[in-house]
């Protein structure tokens, strides 16, 4: 007679088939994933896919810290840019003061002007202009000559030498040494402010050769060519009438009782001046920037 052992032999056979095949269903519902990758399992960082989104993010970076200010600063330049629809930008620069004067009143070199003024950006003046051809005088010069200057659409930068150090001296230097001129600079003893920068009948004055203002001041004024009487005159030196190394000195007393005002008095206009005393002379452009 068989023993127990025996008896369960066959019930153990099919129970391993079953085990084995109730294995192998599970692993094949769970897609035949290894176990080390189930859950619980370490999953595998991405790292090409993170490093390219970073150095896209990175490219992105790079383009608006270079694009974007310079298409502010094209921004900028056109506002200040004089054209025919904005001939005066200088009215969006906070500071500008505007004057009319009338053009062409003469003085001779041993006359003065009671200027309405300081420095003066308008009204009679020395019949020959001071050198402005991106021109930086180490002393005072005479005001008279200085707006003539402006006649001619170029910019005077005058700055009070007690207050302005050499670090902003050197700014505002490196703005008036403009290859193709019309800029002038000298110091002005007095002034009540430490920069004071003049056109023909316009004028700014600021405390920093930092101040923006002073770029936006340039490009709005210099040669602009609605702005100012003479478009065309010379700002080059007129040999044997204005010495650019030994100019007209500066003269800080008041102008006495004999000084012309400044509706020019008794004085004519000069209707046909050209180039200021009656002298043929070249052709300046018509517009320009600020060098």
């Amino acid at each position: 007679m068989p023993s127990g052992s025996e008896k369960r032999g066959p019930g153990n056979k099919n129970s391993g088939a079953k085990s084995a095949k109730a294995i192998k269903a599970a692993r094949k519902k769970q897609g035949g994933v290894p176990a080390s990758t189930r859950a619980g399992a370490p999953k595998q960082i991405p790292w090409m896919t993170i490093g390219a989104v970073v150095a896209v993010l990175a490219l992105i970076t790079v383009l608006a810290i270079n694009i974007v200010p310079k298409y502010r600063d094209q921004q900028a330049v056109a506002r200040f840019t004089p054209s025919e629809s904005n001939q005066d930008p200088s009215s969006d620069i906070d500071g500008v003061v505007k004057i009319d004067y009338p053009a062409g009143v003469h003085v001779t070199p041993d006359q003065r002007v009671a200027y309405d003024q300081s420095p003066p950006f308008g009204g009679p003046h020395d019949a020959v202009w001071a050198t402005c051809m991106g021109t930086v005088y180490p002393d005072p010069i005479r005001t008279e000559n200085a707006v003539h200057s402006l006649e001619h659409g170029a910019i005077w930068i005058a700055y009070n030498p007690d207050k302005v150090d050499d670090a902003q001296r050197q700014q505002l230097e490196e703005r008036a040494s403009v290859r193709d001129g019309y800029m002038l600079m000298s110091p002005y003893p007095g002034l009540d402010a430490p920069i004071a920068l003049q056109s023909w009948g316009h004028q700014l004055k600021v405390d920093s050769a930092d101040d923006e203002r002073i770029d936006q001041f340039i490009k709005s004024l210099r040669l602009n060519r609605y702005a100012y009487p003479e478009v065309g005159a010379s700002c080059s030196t007129i040999p044997g009438s204005f010495d650019p190394a030994n100019p007209p000195p500066f003269d800080a007393t008041a102008p006495g009782p004999d000084a012309v005002p400044m509706d020019g008095g008794d004085i004519t206009p000069d209707p046909n001046e050209v180039g200021g005393a009656g002298l043929p002379m070249p052709q300046a452009p018509a517009t320009g920037g600020n060098g």
